[in-house]
């Protein structure tokens, strides 16, 4: 069994910068986002057949091609730590930095960690970022085909 990273910071101690951020934060959704609906709609459009959320896979994966044991993650930028310096640097001047910047480190190394348990079983892992999914659906979905077709046994 592989080494578990430290336990996501917990809020206990933790009070919400406003009663706006506590709705904004409440509202985020771990299934069917708006990236993750486009590219679902790009792959159906395209011929592309698969499973959602596979509880029995490391990090339940949002898209899965069982067959050709590929899995795809739609990491929303702020959650994973798209350009972690940067996000780094502004959550340290706002409200709770030391819980947001543990928070999303913690993401970052759980990804690699899920990732890394993937791969050691043999599946090819994609991960996307929100924000090119949704500026482009079907080129996100070309990544997908591409790895299908390289999963390709001749």
């Amino acid at each position: 069994m592989s080494k578990s990273v430290a336990k996501a910071p917990r809020y206990d101690s933790y009070r919400s910068a406003s009663p706006a951020a506590s709705r904004a934060k409440s509202r985020n959704k771990g299934k069917d986002t708006a990236a993750e609906l486009l590219l679902r709609q790009a792959l159906w459009a395209i011929g592309v057949r698969y499973r959602l959320h596979v509880a029995g896979l490391p990090g339940k994966p949002d898209i899965v091609l069982p067959r050709q044991k590929i899995a795809v993650f739609i990491d929303g930028d702020f959650w994973h730590g798209r350009n972690w310096q940067a996000l780094e640097s502004k959550l340290r001047h706002r409200a709770n930095p030391d819980y947001w910047v543990a928070k999303i480190k913690y993401n970052i190394t759980r990804d690699l960690e899920q990732t890394k348990a993937l791969k050691d079983q043999g599946w090819t892992v994609l991960r996307l970022w929100e924000t090119e999914v949704k500026k482009d659906p079907g080129a996100a979905a070309e990544k997908v085909l591409a790895a299908l077709d390289s999963s390709v046994v001749t």
